[in-house]
């Protein structure tokens, strides 16, 4: 589990609850129609905006917030040094019968084996590269626009409370009541927009900046391989994608990793 993010839902909610307990009744910020006013609205403006398919994944990507599983840049130097040093012992034929369960690292290496040349190589994996992006751009922006759409049906939603208000005029007791009503719909669009969308797409687009980097890492180290670097060159090159204190060094006797 990605603790970060567990922690930060659980305050953010923990805090605006508190707040809400201090300052007065929880029953004065529930109102049912306001709810089904903004999340009824902003679901259905969603579905008429993208595909039905990139809705449903862009929901199921919403758990990967929570997800802790993805792989450590430093992790992914440290396989490509190793498949640098296997392929410079045994030929680039033995990358055919890599085991990996990584779709993008087993094209990278069958292309390598089978003798393709650079300029192949580099246009099918970065056409992979660019494809992955667009893909996940596209899950990211159902969440912006979810946090554009919720506000603006809080805001309708208000202004259908303050009619309903005005119409209620003649009974001075009911204004109150009435207006706070309204007003919670816009609590709820600008809840939902900065609590939960936005942070939902933001925590998405730095899983996708981190996937990129690792595949970068697999599309250079490939090229290193067909290349016939030396290990020790290929950890130079492929370290630079790794900020200098997160980096792990190398030991250089052996052409592995220190951990």
């Amino acid at each position: 589990m990605d603790f970060g993010s567990f922690i930060g839902v659980l305050s953010g909610i923990s805090l605006i609850i508190t707040a809400i307990f201090l300052g007065g009744e929880v029953n004065n910020f529930v109102n049912v129609p306001g709810l089904m006013i903004v999340l009824g609205g902003t679901v259905a403006a969603t579905f008429l905006t993208f595909q039905l398919k990139n809705v449903v994944t862009a929901f199921k990507a919403a758990f990967f917030v929570f997800n802790e599983g993805h792989e450590d840049p430093n992790e992914m130097v440290t396989t490509m040094i190793e498949l640098c040093t296997l392929s410079r012992r045994q030929g680039l034929r033995t990358l055919s019968s890599l085991d990996t369960e990584m779709d993008f690292l087993r094209k990278a290496c069958n292309l390598v084996s089978d003798g393709s040349k650079e300029e192949l190589i580099r246009e099918s994996l970065q056409i992979e590269i660019d494809s992955m992006r667009q893909r996940h751009f596209i899950i990211q922006d159902v969440f912006r626009k979810m946090a554009l759409y919720s506000p603006s049906f809080g805001m309708l939603g208000t202004l259908i409370g303050l009619i309903q208000m005005l119409n209620q005029l003649s009974n001075p007791e009911t204004v109150g009541p009435a207006m706070a009503v309204a007003l919670l719909t816009t609590f709820y669009g600008a809840l939902l927009s900065t609590m939960f969308f936005l942070p939902i797409a933001g925590k998405l687009r730095a899983r996708t900046l981190l996937e990129t980097i690792n595949l970068q890492i697999i599309f250079e180290g490939a090229i290193s391989i067909l290349e016939n670097n030396n290990p020790i060159i290929v950890y130079e090159k492929l370290s630079s994608f790794i900020p200098a204190k997160l980096r792990l060094p190398i030991d250089r006797g052996r052409g592995r990793r220190k951990t």
